[in-house]
C-alpha cells in the first residue's frame, strides 16, 4: 500500500528557480533515505510531501498520516519533555485523576495506556531516565531532538519525515535515533548525509533537477551502483568524444577531395573544347553533390556533438568537486602538539577534565570522540591557546587553522576574493585568484559572496584561505567539518584531506569519515 504517491510533481524556489520537474514517489511501509546536493530540494520534497507546501505542477495525494520531525522544538520556561511529546494534556489529566481531583470529562477522555506508551517510546530514544515533567529547558539540544522522534513514535503517523536527524547529535545518541528506525515498520523519508544511517535504509532515492532515482537497497548498494553508473557513463563519453573526432576527420577529408574535384573541373574547363551547355551541367552537378556531401556531413557531427552532450550531463558531476590540497611542508619527526597532564575548570567550579596527556607528532592524524559535552569544543579552545588549562601545560609548536562546521574565519558579507586577501594581505590579486583556482574557484567564482555558498564551497573556500597563506598551516583543527555537507560535497573533502601532508585534530562523530581520512588514533572524553 502506498501512503502518500506524488505524480508528475515540479518544485521552484520561492524566486522561481526550478528545483526538480516532473517528479514521481510513492512512499508505503518502507524506510527511504533522500539524498542529493544542497539545494537540490530535499527539504521541499519533504514540505510537500507533508503537505506544508504546494508543488508548481503536478499531484500529492495521501492515504495515510504523515508527521514530521519538529527540528525548533518549543524549549522555553515552562514546557515540559512530555509537552515536547505532545501529550501534555493527555498526562496533566491522568495527574488530576490520580490525585482525586478530575471530573467526568477526564474519567471519559483519559488514556489510561499512556504511561505505558511513553516509557516504551523513552526507553526506544534513550530517555527512559528522564522524568516526563522534566523541564524542557534542562534538555540538551540532542536530547531535545530524540524527544521530537519519541512524539512521533507515540503518535504513530503511517510516514514519518525526519530531515538531517542525526546532525550534531554524538555517538550515542546516533545509535538511538538509528535502532529507532530499525523497528520502525511503516513508511519513513529521511533525509541525512549520515552514511550509517543510510545504510539501513530499505531504498535511497536520489534527487536532481530531473527528478526522483530510486536505488534498492541501503548506501553501500547505492554508492556501488552510483560508481558503475559513473565509470559507464566516463566510457560513453569518451566513446562520443571519439565519435565526434572521427566524423570531423571524415568531414575535412571529404572537403580536402572535394577541393580536388573543383580543381580539376577548372582546369578542364581551362583547356577548351568543351560545350558551355557540358561545363554547365558539370558544375551544377558538382555543386549538388558538394551540397549534399556539406549537408550530410553537418548532420553527422550535428548528431555526434548531441551524443556527446548528453554523454557529458550523465558523468558524474562530483568528479568535478575534486580539489588537492597544497603541502604544510611539515617534517616527520616534528613535534606538532603537546597535552602534559592537563585539566580544565570553569571559574564555577565545574570540572570539564583533568590529567588529560597526549602529542601529535609529524603528519598524525588524531580524532577526539565523546559524548556531546564531555569537553571536546573545549579541548580545541584549550589547544589553539584561547582558553588557559588551570593544570598541566599545553604547547602548540608549529603553525595551525581551526575550521569549525560552519566555516566561521569567512565573512558572509565578503566574496571569496576579500576573505582571501583579508585573511592574506600579502597576496596580490593575481596570488589570490591562482590560488582561488586551485580550489575550483575560477574568475567570477571567486566573486561569489561566502554568505551564498552552499555547506560544501564553504569548507572549500575556508580551506583555501588558510592553507595558501604565506606560512601554511601545519596542523589543521576541524570540528564537525561534515555536518552541513551534502554526500558529493564530503566525498570531495575526504579525498583530499586523504592527500593532505600536514597533521589532523579532528572532532566528529562520523566514523565514515575518520576512516576516510585516515586517522591514525583517538582520544575519548567522558562526561564530567
Amino acid at each position: 500500500m502506498s501512503f502518500v504517491t506524488l505524480d508528475s510533481v515540479s518544485a521552484a524556489t520561492p524566486d522561481g528557480r526550478p528545483l526538480f520537474e516532473n517528479l514521481n514517489l510513492s512512499v508505503g511501509a518502507e524506510r527511504i533515505g533522500l539524498v542529493g546536493r544542497n539545494g537540490a530540494g530535499k527539504s521541499t520534497l519533504l514540505a510537500l510531501i507533508a503537505g506544508d507546501r504546494a508543488p508548481t505542477s503536478g499531484a500529492v495525494s495521501r492515504a495515510g498520516a504523515v508527521a514530521m520531525l519538529d527540528q525548533t522544538p518549543d524549549l522555553s520556561a515552562g514546557a515540559r519533555l512530555v509537552d515536547l511529546l505532545g501529550v501534555g494534556a493527555a498526562w496533566d489529566r491522568l495527574a488530576r485523576i490520580e490525585l482525586g481531583e478530575g471530573d467526568d470529562v477526564d474519567l471519559v477522555e483519559a488514556d489510561w495506556d499512556l504511561p505505558a506508551r511513553l516509557e516504551q517510546a523513552l526507553a526506544e530514544v534513550g530517555l527512559n531516565d528522564f522524568e516526563p515533567e522534566r523541564p524542557a529547558t534542562a534538555l540538551s539540544g540532542g536530547q531535545a531532538t530524540r524527544a521530537g522522534l519519541a512524539r512521533l513514535l507515540l503518535a504513530r503517523p503511517d510516514v514519518l519525515l525526519l530531515d538531517e536527524p542525526t546532525n550534531n547529535l554524538d555517538a550515542e545518541a546516533r545509535a538511538f535515533v538509528l535502532q529507532a528506525l530499525k523497528r520502525w515498520r511503516r513508511g519513513a523519508v529521511v533525509v541525512s548525509h549520515d552514511r550509517s544511517l543510510l545504510r539501513e535504509m530499505d531504498r535511497i532515492v536520489e534527487l536532481s533537477p530531473l527528478g526522483a532515482r530510486s536505488y534498492g537497497g541501503g548506501y553501500d548498494l547505492y554508492a556501488e551502483r552510483k560508481a558503475l553508473e559513473a565509470e559507464a557513463a566516463q566510457r560513453d563519453l569518451d566513446h562520443a568524444e571519439r565519435e565526434v573526432r572521427r566524423v570531423a576527420r571524415e568531414a575535412q577529408v571529404a572537403r580536402e577531395r572535394k577541393d580536388r574535384r573543383d580543381a580539376a573541373g577548372r582546369r578542364f574547363a581551362d583547356r577548351g573544347g568543351t560545350p558551355k551547355i557540358l561545363l554547365g551541367m558539370m558544375a551544377e552537378r558538382a555543386e549538388t553533390s558538394g551540397a549534399k556531401e556539406g549537408k550530410l556531413a553537418g548532420k553527422l557531427a550535428a548528431q555526434a556533438e548531441e551524443a556527446r552532450a548528453a554523454a557529458e550531463t550523465r558523468v558524474e558531476r562530483a568528479r568535478l568537486l575534486g580539489f588537492d590540497l597544497p603541502s604544510s611542508g611539515l617534517p616527520d619527526g616534528r613535534m606538532v602538539l603537546v597535552f602534559e597532564a592537563v585539566g580544565f575548570a570553569w571559574p564555577d567550579g565545574r570540572r570539564v577534565f583533568e590529567d588529560l596527556s597526549f602529542r601529535i607528532t609529524g603528519p598524525e592524524r588524531l580524532a577526539v570522540l565523546g559524548p556531546n559535552g564531555a569537553g571536546k569544543t573545549t579541548l580545541i579552545r584549550l589547544a589553539t591557546g584561547q582558553l588557559a588549562p588551570t593544570a598541566g601545560e599545553v604547547r602548540l609548536q608549529a603553525p595551525f587553522a581551526l575550521l569549525d562546521q560552519r566555516a566561521a574565519v569567512l565573512d558572509d558579507s565578503q566574496t571569496i576574493l576579500e576573505n582571501f586577501r583579508r585573511l592574506n594581505p600579502g597576496a596580490s590579486v593575481n596570488d589570490a585568484h591562482a590560488a582561488l583556482a586551485r580550489f575550483l574557484f575560477r574568475n567570477a567564482a571567486a566573486l561569489q559572496r561566502a554568505g551564498t555558498l552552499s555547506g560544501g564551497e564553504r569548507l572549500r573556500a575556508a580551506l583555501a584561505c588558510v592553507l595558501c597563506a604565506a606560512i601554511p598551516p601545519q596542523l589543521l583543527i576541524l570540528d564537525e567539518p561534515t555536518n552541513h555537507l551534502d554526500l558529493d560535497s564530503v566525498r570531495a573533502v575526504e579525498a583530499a584531506l586523504a592527500g593532505y601532508d600536514g597533521a589532523l585534530l579532528v572532532v566528529s562523530h562520523d566514523e565514515d569519515f575518520l576512516a576516510a581520512i585516515g586517522v591514525d588514533r583517538s582520544i575519548t572524553l567522558k562526561s564530567p
